[in-house]
């Protein structure tokens, strides 16, 4: 088995970056999901709520976050010292606000007023302690550092949404990429699907990881990245073939044991 692809998402429920060898670091990758943006009420705004923050590609170089899309000019984020407490998940967040420009930029692409935040120390939350060590951090991801996916689950998957749509009597959809699911890491050459739902540990290159659960899947993976339009797969097909506990799922979510570096090629073995 091999990595075969690594992405970020700078900003939380924007457009994610294809890189080809990244800093695993206790909390995720370097980069990824140290942003998020908060509506009027300074609650988590995701693109479940507000599709047209997917149109949003954040570049981030070394320090500096500049904000790209489709209805302003490039801006250049400037934190301030203002900070405001976020409930991210089940975990109060101390998080520094982005300044007004930011915000009036971000709040023209969503059509709503919000503002973006910046975890400026990731240690500041833990993980889920039901599924971690008490030393376990997470940035701002939906739960856990890092989130694989494989290649042979994502081609069964669309062969069962094929058969899903013809039963139904529907012209099948093309096969959904990868991206809709917005993973850290897709391992290649698994030998089987959904094999990783068995994995409890795993080497990807240097970097020792545990799994911390499964990835439990919501509307997000809907949402056609094009359009921004919400359908009705994968969690159709998804809650006919992976629903179990009152939930469909795809992936795995998991925990660096120390800090390293991963390419794309790097060997993966299970442990």
């Amino acid at each position: 088995m091999k990595l075969a692809s690594i992405s970020y998402y700078p900003v939380k429920s924007t457009a994610g970056h294809d890189v080809t060898e990244a800093e695993v670091q206790p909390w995720g990758l370097a980069g990824d999901r140290r942003y998020m943006i908060v509506n009027a009420g300074g609650g988590v705004l995701t693109a479940r709520e507000e599709p047209r923050l997917l149109a949003c590609v954040a570049l981030l170089d070394r320090n500096t976050l500049t904000l790209t899309g489709p209805h302003a000019a490039p801006l250049t984020v400037v934190p301030t010292t203002g900070t405001s407490t976020v409930q991210v998940g089940r975990t109060p967040v101390e998080l520094t606000d982005c300044g007004d420009a930011a915000a009036e930029w971000l709040s023209g692409l969503a059509g709503r007023p919000v503002r973006l935040k910046w975890l400026d120390d990731p240690t500041r939350r833990p993980v889920n302690p039901d599924y971690g060590r008490p030393e376990d951090r997470v940035s701002l991801a939906d739960g856990y550092p890092l989130l694989l996916t494989t290649t042979a689950s994502l081609a069964r998957l669309n062969d069962w949404i094929v058969e899903t749509a013809l039963e139904r009597g529907e012209e099948p959809a093309g096969p959904l990429p990868m991206s809709r699911f917005r993973p850290n890491v897709v391992i290649d050459g698994v030998a089987e699907p959904f094999a990783e739902d068995e994995w409890k540990r795993l080497r990807v290159g240097e970097v020792e990881l545990r799994v911390s659960k499964g990835c439990d899947r919501c509307v997000l993976t809907t949402i056609d990245t094009a359009t921004y339009t919400k359908g009705k797969e994968p969690i159709r097909t998804l809650s006919r073939h992976r629903r179990r506990d009152g939930k469909v799922w795809f992936g795995i979510n998991l925990i660096p044991d120390a800090p390293g570096r991963i390419a794309v090629g790097d060997p993966v073995v299970v442990l």
